[in-house]
């Protein structure tokens, strides 16, 4: 199986910080250099899917998507039957050389596995598949954000690049919305084999939430207010039927917590 990584030109010190993370668990990577924004200006005006009327995907969004279609067409070509893809600001568990080595513990319906965490709330079924060393394969119920670290069948490889042939949509959209993924079989791995450095370390911010969060305090998106009390009840009603509905359908409402970074004894 590839595990490609995908990295600028302008940023050897996410390359270096991938090579020490992958040297720390003791296997390999491939370099994918990604597509960079500021280099192809004329990215933000190619057609964008309907979903991103009301925010269109800023430049770097766009360029995003591209980068991680190239390595679709490596894991299309390939001959192995999954390929891991990973942006370069990743922080693994200590155990993820182990997972990442061979695909045996893989579930054979299994479209894509998300092996992050954005420490969001989503929901997953309640049962459970073994993946060996202390992680378990469930199957996605709702978005969970970010695609910083998946894997993915070669078919669906070539779906997405059929799919995004001449439309451009936001990557963790395509693959993790329920609207977008459905007829798919999307699993989680919990807990989650790696996670963003912004959410572990705080070394290495994220380049699309800078840009994102620039955009949106110009266009004065940035400055909450505090709902009133009749929405905050509505709301958390609705949070309670959400939750019977979730144990009557064998759901369970769960943020994807992270293995240890750190190996113990």
């Amino acid at each position: 199986m590839k595990r490609l990584v995908i990295n600028l030109d302008r940023s050897p010190e996410r390359l270096a910080h991938m090579v020490s993370e992958f040297g720390r668990i003791g296997i390999g990577f491939e370099r994918i250099a990604g597509i960079d924004a500021k280099e192809h200006p004329e990215l933000v005006l190619q057609p964008q899917h309907a979903i991103h009327a009301i925010r269109p995907l800023s430049g770097s969004e766009v360029a995003c998507l591209h980068s991680h279609r190239a390595c679709w067409t490596i894991i299309a070509q390939d001959d192995a039957p999954y390929g891991a893809v990973f942006e370069d600001d990743m922080v693994f568990s200590s155990k993820a050389g182990a997972l990442l080595g061979d695909t045996s513990w893989v579930p054979a319906d299994a479209d894509v596995v998300k092996l992050e965490t954005f420490f969001s709330r989503t929901v997953i079924q309640r049962r459970r598949t073994s993946a060996g060393h202390g992680f378990s394969m469930v199957r996605l119920c709702k978005g969970h954000p970010g695609a910083g670290g998946y894997l993915l069948s070669r078919q669906m490889a070539r779906a997405f690049l059929e799919a995004t042939a001449q439309i451009n949509i936001a990557v963790d959209d395509l693959i993790f919305d329920p609207i977008m993924s459905a007829g798919r079989t999307v699993y989680q791995l919990v807990p989650a084999l790696c996670a963003q450095d912004q959410f572990v370390g705080e070394r290495l911010p994220s380049l699309l939430d800078q840009e994102r969060d620039s955009a949106r305090t110009i266009n004065g998106l940035m400055t909450r207010q505090r709902k009133p009390t009749a929405v905050r009840i509505s709301r958390e009603a609705r949070r309670t039927v959400r939750w019977i509905a979730d144990f009557c359908r064998f759901r369970q409402r769960i943020v994807v917590p992270l293995d240890p970074v750190e190996a113990t004894e």
